[in-house]
């Protein structure tokens, strides 16, 4: 089957090609202003990629489009169509899918899917998963909204291991819509044996009104668990309570709380996992923060449930590397007096910068006194439509000083940050805000960078400046 991917180079859909091409499809795909990283391992990979969503591409005469959601019918302000591609396969009557769908169908199919939902964590989590499997000999197939540092990938289709049933998929299952055609959540396609709910907060202000309307969605992800399977939950979420009082029907394992089934004792660091009060494993590793030491637990509870032991799976998780951008380590800069160190991390939502600034505040605590400076971007739909910017101040107090990117906002973010005082600035271009942390940066001090989009390498800017001083 040759398919034709619209939007080829956002992180699912890329990791979709990635699974076709192993599968021994033809792929081509298009994308606006094809990017890295995805686009450097789709041609890694031999797959063709075309810039823009011209209509003549029609020429290429795959036999199925797969339609990714950044593709809408939306017209540019002349009135042409703002993707030509997709008008001209409407009117040509052409076949085509979502690429949740189309992965449905050619690749789930038949294999224990284990998938991983919530609003803060899933790629984490999901990569935390696959190794688990990985460790315990399983060579399970994965699709992860990142590249987890473990295996340099970021989708593989993985083989059926010995004593398993059932080949196993773990998928990063996402909340929000499918395609312009298809408005139900992406997940809801997985049809999941073990399902993961990390945590639930309101997000994607842009297509879901409430969090009422999130917890639907995350309750028909519940409803296609089979009674065999295994719903695994944060026990401290009460959006969470409310989706599992709308019904369940599969066999439930709650994690995070003292009465949980799956619980720590010690800090994020080295901590024993507790199943039913009772000591089973200890994880000793590199990560920070009570996020992580919750997605372990919620990794390890789910790696149970395919026969791979407590013990063993926190064993598994001294040698997790995490996943790229996820409090990456950019580089360090020698300064008369110390260093300053530069991270690059993915968090996008007011809770995801406050526990990434928490943990990384806990991690230096035992140290010297140290500074954070915290560098970010309001960058996702929903941080773009200012419907979360009064919990700013709240996610930016662990930092020391906060350096917030305002190009593109419609909102006030001076006025938002209002109640840090001196602590905070903004800049309307990466290059003003580059300036800004470079002249406050002092020696020992970790400066860490926060979006889910490229941040126009302010990374490598403010090494190469402070490199200057």
């Amino acid at each position: 089957m040759h398919i034709h991917i619209l939007g080829i180079c956002g992180t699912f859909m890329g990791g979709v090609a990635a699974l076709a091409r192993e599968a021994g499809h033809k792929v081509t795909g298009c994308d606006a202003g094809v990017y890295p990283p995805m686009s450097e391992q789709l041609r890694a990979l031999g797959i063709e990629l075309i810039e823009g969503f011209g209509a003549d591409q029609l020429a290429l005469a795959p036999d199925m489009f797969v339609v990714g959601n950044v593709v809408s019918r939306a017209r540019l302000t002349d009135g042409a169509p703002k993707f030509p591609l997709m008008e001209a396969i409407l009117d040509a009557g052409l076949p085509y899918t979502s690429g949740p769908q189309w992965l449905a169908e050619h690749v789930l199919q038949g294999r224990h899917v284990l998938a991983v939902a919530g609003t803060h964590g899933k790629t984490t989590t999901t990569s935390m998963l696959a190794w688990i499997l990985e460790s315990a000999g399983i060579t399970p197939g994965f699709l992860v909204g990142g590249v987890p540092l473990n295996f340099g990938i970021s989708a593989r289709l993985g083989a059926q291991a010995p004593g398993q049933p059932r080949p196993l998929f773990v998928i990063e299952a996402d909340e929000y819509d499918t395609a312009f055609f298809d408005k139900r959540s992406k997940f809801v396609h997985y049809r999941p044996r073990t399902a993961v709910l990390n945590n639930l907060e309101f997000d994607h202000a842009d297509i879901f009104d409430d969090l009422a309307a999130i917890e639907r969605q995350f309750h028909h992800l519940l409803r296609t668990v089979p009674a065999a399977g295994r719903v695994v939950v944060n026990g401290l979420e009460e959006s969470l309570a409310r989706v599992l009082h709308q019904g369940c029907w599969s066999e439930v394992r709650s994690f995070g709380a003292a009465v949980s089934d799956f619980c720590a004792a010690g800090e994020p660091q080295a901590f024993d996992v507790l199943v039913q009060g009772q000591p089973q494993g200890r994880v000793v590793w590199s990560l920070t923060g009570v996020h992580n030491q919750l997605n372990a637990l919620a990794a390890i509870a789910a790696a149970q449930h395919v026969g791979v032991p407590v013990a063993q799976a926190a064993q598994a998780l001294a040698g997790f590397q995490n996943v790229r951008r996820r409090m990456e380590l950019r580089g360090r800069v020698a300064l008369p007096g110390g260093e300053v160190t530069v991270y690059d991390d993915f968090a996008h939502h007011p809770t995801a910068i406050r526990t990434t600034l928490d943990g990384l505040r806990r991690q230096l605590a035992a140290g010297q006194p140290t500074r954070i400076l915290a560098v970010f971007e309001p960058r996702s739909n929903t941080m773009k439509l200012g419907t979360m910017k009064a919990q700013l101040p709240w996610a930016l107090e662990p930092a020391d000083l906060a350096f917030c990117h305002t190009g593109g906002l419609d909102w006030d973010a001076r006025e938002a940050l209002a109640p840090l005082g001196a602590r905070a600035q903004t800049a309307p271009d990466i290059a003003t805000l580059v300036r800004q942390v470079v002249q406050a940066a002092q020696p020992g001090d970790h400066i860490v960078c926060m979006s889910n989009g490229g941040f126009g390498g302010v990374h490598a800017k403010l090494l190469e400046e402070l490199s200057k001083r």
